[in-house]
């Protein structure tokens, strides 16, 4: 057994691990954290997508105790059903969620997009996303919603910017 520190949406768990359990299978049986989807199983679909220290990644490809010490955001993390995350609230909006198996790692991916910059273009949004597979909306929803949260933090951006220039 392996010893690790993890700190999973802001709480530290001091776990043992095998050296064979992934992140994901630590997140899902042994805390709980369902919001994190076992899909392929092999990094194809990003239905197991969480943030590691900031960065997106499939978390049935990391080894959990190659994630100690390390920061791990989960969709749980994120957002509370009374206090959406802009990009959950977008999802509804915008009909971006059908069957929803592959909303987590689709907002978790995007978060990671929109910590890299504000300035997206549909195009290059689909390619960036393109880890990350739905079978229900066709993207072009998800896309859309992805869009819609940029522009209102652009546009927020713009009226601090024309604030301080008084």
């Amino acid at each position: 057994m392996i010893q690790v520190r993890l700190k999973i949406n802001g709480e530290i768990h001091a776990l043992s691990v095998e050296a064979k359990d992934t992140l994901l299978d630590v997140l899902r049986e042994r805390l709980g954290l369902t919001g994190t989807k076992k899909g392929c199983e092999t990094g194809e679909c990003g239905a197991c997508t969480v943030l590691m220290d900031g960065r997106a990644v499939n978390s049935c490809l990391v080894l959990a105790s190659t994630a100690h010490e390390k920061e791990i955001l989960t969709i749980e993390g994120i957002g509370r059903a009374e206090k959406l995350h802009p990009l959950q609230a977008a999802f509804i909006e915008h009909g971006a969620i059908q069957c929803g198996f592959c909303t987590p790692g689709m907002i978790l991916t995007a978060i990671s997009l929109m910590n890299e910059k504000t300035y997206w273009t549909g195009k290059e949004l689909l390619e960036s996303m393109s880890g990350n597979l739905c079978r229900c909306t066709g993207y072009i929803k998800i896309i859309e919603a992805i869009l819609s949260v940029l522009d209102t933090i652009r546009f927020k951006k713009e009226e601090r910017r024309y604030e301080s220039q008084r």
